[in-house]
This record gives C-alpha cells, sequence and structure tokens, in this order.
C-alpha cells in the first residue's frame, strides 16, 4: 500500500508498543489478528479480571460519569467534552483525540487547581511500563486544553486483606517520572507516526525485545538455532545478551574454562557428547525415596480482587489436588478433589487431603510450589493445623534431584516437569489432553467455580473431566519420572 494511502494513528496501547520496539508497534498496526497477538487463557482472564478492577476503582470515585460506549465510537469524545463541562467531579473513560493520538483515561479526576490522570492497574505495584502508557495520556489531555496537575498509578494494595483489612488500592503519585518523560513524547509521536504509515521498519533485536516485557513477536525476530545461547541454564535475558555481545552465539561457542554452574556444566557435556548424562551422585539421592510414597499436584486459582476471608490481591488457593499413593503390592491408588461453586474450599480441601494422605511415609511434589499450598492452608483452616504441618513435614522434592543430577539435551536449558518429562519418559506428554498448562487449568478451575451456573450441564461435566485428567497427569507424570530415574540410577 502506498504510503500516501495510509492514514493510521496510535492509541495508548500502540504507542506503548512503539516504546518497546517499532517492528511490535507496526505488527501490531497492520496485523491485528496475529496468532502472537491472540490471547490465551490466562490473558483472557487477566482481561476480565482488569474489568472488574476498573469498576471496583469507580467506586472510588462517588458522582463520577462514565463515558460509556465502544471503545471506537466517534461519540466517546464530544460525550467527554459534555461530561467536563457539566462539571463532572470524575469521568471514567475520558476520551481524547490529539495529534492522531487517541486515548481513553480510566479516570479523569477534577481538582480544585486542576485535573488529575489516574491510570488503573490489576498490578500490586507500579511497572516501568506504567510510565510511558501515564505520559502518553498526560500529554494528549494537555493537547486537549486541561491542566493536568498531577499523574497517578492507581493498583492493588498487596497489604489488603479480605474482607475489610485496608484499603483495596494504593494511589501512586508518578507526576514526576511522567514529567521527565513528556519532553520526549512529541518526538516520539512523530516517529511511530511513520512507522504506522511505513513499510516495516528494520529493527535490530535487543534488550528491548523482552524488557519491560516480553515482545509476542519475538520468535519471528530471533531465529530458531539448536541450542541457542539463551537456552543455558539458569542464564536468562541480561546474561545471555551479554553472551551475545561478544560473539556467543551458541552453546558450543561459550570458550572453555568459563566460569559456570555445575548444571551448567553439566548441559554443555550433555550437548557436547549429543546425549543424556547421569551423575554418580544419583543413586545416593534417591535414598530417601523410599518406603511407601505417596504423589501429590495441586491446582489453585487467583483472583485479582479476593472473594475470601484472610485474602490478598492474587492470593493463590488451592482448590484442586490429584495424589497416587503405591500400594505394597506396587499398584497405585489414586484420589482426588476438584472444588465447585463460589462457596471458600480451603476447609474442604484440607480435609481431603489429610485422609488421603493419611499412610504415606513420605509425599512427593515437583518443585516446593505443594509445599507453600499446604502451609497456607494450614493458616487458613486453623483447626487442621497440626494435620497440614505434619504433611507438610512428609513433602520430598524430586525437582532438585533431576537438577543436580541428570541433564538431557532436549531440556533445553528447561527442568520444568513438562520440558523434562518426555526426554526422560519418552510417550508421556500432554498433548492428548484438552487442558496441557497450569494457566489454563487455573482459568478453567475458576471458571468452573464461579460461573458455573451460567455454563450448560454437559459443558460443565466436560470441563470437570478435563480438569481431573489434567491434575491426575501431574501426578502419574511425577510416578513414572521416579521411576525412569531409578533405572538410570540402577544402570549406572
Amino acid at each position: 500500500m502506498p504510503q500516501s494511502e495510509r492514514t493510521h494513528g496510535l492509541s495508548k496501547s500502540r504507542f506503548v508498543a512503539g516504546w518497546q520496539c517499532h517492528r511490535y508497534l507496526w505488527w501490531k498496526t497492520y496485523e491485528p489478528d496475529a496468532k502472537e497477538l491472540v490471547p490465551d487463557e490466562g490473558l483472557k482472564d487477566r482481561f476480565e479480571q482488569g474489568h472488574q478492577v476498573g469498576a471496583a476503582a469507580r467506586q472510588c470515585f462517588p458522582g463520577g460519569t462514565l463515558i460509556d460506549f465502544e471503545h471506537h465510537d466517534p461519540a466517546r469524545l464530544p460525550a467527554t467534552q459534555a461530561a467536563i463541562a457539566a462539571g463532572a467531579p470524575a469521568i471514567f473513560e475520558a476520551s481524547f483525540l490529539e495529534d492522531h493520538v487517541f486515548v481513553a483515561v480510566d479516570v479523569l479526576e477534577r481538582r480544585p487547581d486542576g485535573w488529575v490522570v489516574i491510570e488503573v492497574k490489576s498490578t500490586t505495584k507500579v511497572k516501568p511500563e506504567h510510565h510511558p502508557d501515564a505520559a502518553i495520556q498526560a500529554h494528549v489531555v494537555r493537547r486537549a486544553g486541561l491542566d493536568v496537575r498531577r499523574v497517578e498509578i492507581m493498583h492493588l494494595n498487596k497489604d489488603y486483606v479480605h474482607p475489610d483489612g485496608g484499603d483495596l488500592f494504593v494511589r501512586a503519585d508518578v507526576t514526576a517520572a511522567v514529567e521527565t518523560l513528556l519532553p520526549e513524547v512529541p518526538d516520539l509521536i512523530a516517529r511511530q507516526l511513520k512507522v504506522v504509515n511505513g513499510e516495516l521498519p528494520q529493527t535490530p533485536i535487543g534488550p528491548h525485545c523482552w524488557d519491560p516485557r516480553e515482545c509476542p513477536f519475538r520468535e519471528r525476530c530471533w531465529r530458531p538455532i539448536p541450542h541457542h545461547i539463551s537456552t543455558l541454564a539458569g542464564v536468562g535475558n541480561v546474561r545471555a545478551w551479554e553472551y551475545m555481545q561478544h560473539g556467543i552465539h551458541t552453546l558450543r561457542d561459550i570458550p572453555a574454562g568459563q566460569k559456570l554452574a555445575a548444571v551448567a556444566k553439566r548441559q554443555l557435556r550433555a550437548v557436547a557428547r549429543g546425549e543424556m548424562v547421569v551423575e554418580p551422585g544419583l543413586r545416593e539421592a534417591l535414598g530417601p525415596f523410599e518406603r511407601r510414597l505417596g504423589f501429590l499436584d495441586f491446582e489453585t486459582v487467583a483472583r485479582a480482587i479476593p472473594v475470601w476471608p484472610g485474602l490478598h490481591p492474587w492470593g493463590a488457593v488451592a482448590a484442586q489436588f490429584s495424589y497416587h499413593e503405591r500400594r505394597p503390592d506396587g499398584s497405585y491408588a489414586h484420589a482426588e478433589f476438584l472444588a465447585e461453586g463460589p462457596r471458600d474450599p480451603r476447609e474442604a480441601i484440607a480435609r481431603a487431603l489429610i485422609e488421603a494422605t493419611r499412610s504415606a511415609d513420605r509425599v512427593v511434589m515437583y518443585t516446593t510450589f505443594e509445599r507453600t499450598q499446604i502451609e497456607r492452608l494450614a493458616q487458613a483452616v486453623p483447626q487442621l493445623a497440626g494435620d497440614l504441618h505434619a504433611l507438610a513435614a512428609k513433602l520430598i522434592d524430586l525437582h532438585p534431584v533431576v537438577k543436580n543430577h541428570v541433564y538431557h539435551p532436549a531440556f533445553e536449558g528447561s527442568f520444568s516437569l513438562k520440558d523434562i518429562l518426555t526426554p526422560l519418559v519418552p510417550g508421556l506428554d500432554y498433548e492428548d489432553l484438552e487442558i496441557e498448562e497450569g494457566g489454563d487449568a487455573s482459568v478453567k478451575l475458576a471458571r468452573l467455580m464461579f460461573v458455573a451456573h451460567l455454563i450448560p450441564a454437559e459443558e460443565r461435566d466436560t470441563l470437570r473431566h478435563d480438569l481431573l485428567e489434567y491434575c491426575k497427569r501431574d501426578t502419574w507424570a511425577t510416578v513414572k519420572l521416579l521411576e525412569r530415574l531409578r533405572e538410570l540410577a540402577a544402570a549406572m
């Protein structure tokens, strides 16, 4: 399309994308339906909870006026001007279009000496990416002729305890940070308008690919290379980029004698040999995994605005578990729990958990997530705290056993259960399940608990089945992983 035919403008979301990377901005403009921008179940849930947080924030401004139109409806602009003229003390979704930039301000608060631009976030703190978001809004509102005296990020209060333990929101003053950015904004707008009305820019890769957040289009720019330096165990984005600046792009490029953690050295040996490396200490590390073993996995729900007593914003609550236990004859018993409906599930799941694990000598987990959930249950259900602490004392973690003794080249630097499972236990994965990731499970679990009454019975049954199968696979995966580790130890 010729440049003369392009008349794309900016929004605050486009501006923030362009602040990070011009290629990101261009793809966001010209490929709004790109697969990279399609939200997964977890992100959809975050959006929905963000809407709930926004609605709750409005309750803090009595008498405010909501500009209640579709996002792209041009009627938003005159409606905003009408609310200003009518003397509204606060305007929600106040909308302005200046310099080809459209913004809708979450809360525009009237003060005797001017206006306050307030961006509402569902996070529990101010993040770096919030500053350019607030800056573009302050710039446009000022260009529209309003005297903006203060800029705030209104976020959830991490210290709030449901139902009445303090204020749900914190209003953080970011005026100083925004004022520092504002002189750059006109030039940034001009350059970004050229981007959205031009050809795909040739922006090189760099730290902006993950800072301040992971770019959804990163894989388009970072061509996959076998055993890329970014897959070095524990390396992180910043250190990987430093390696790349010194011409080190793959694991095989790392100079001999480089100071590395033991796990990274094991990884390099495995990649160099093209085969799995098993350390001699594996047999000893498996010593505690004897007698009558149980295998436990939790799924949790977390709401931005807590709904049960004693919870903080985004506090995770165990609402499902799967438990396999090895019988003396070598077979496995299975127990499970799945909460349904909006009632607080913590006492019910705690009782079911205590009963299911009563006979086990040790209970296997993969990472310390299960221990954390049991400790939280003990706090929430003090009458069962003794039994829950006794269960916590039985827990034993298989994750460090793998990380400290086994490396397969297919791990690609990760020791998550899903990444190590198939390389160590071929044929066992999650691809046959409707739910394959813990984030999706959490969202669907919340759906079963909070909106089940809106779901047809058949769909509800399917959702229940899918959740049970996913959680069950997690514990069975741990069972088979331990069996495989024992085989590796025996073969040494």
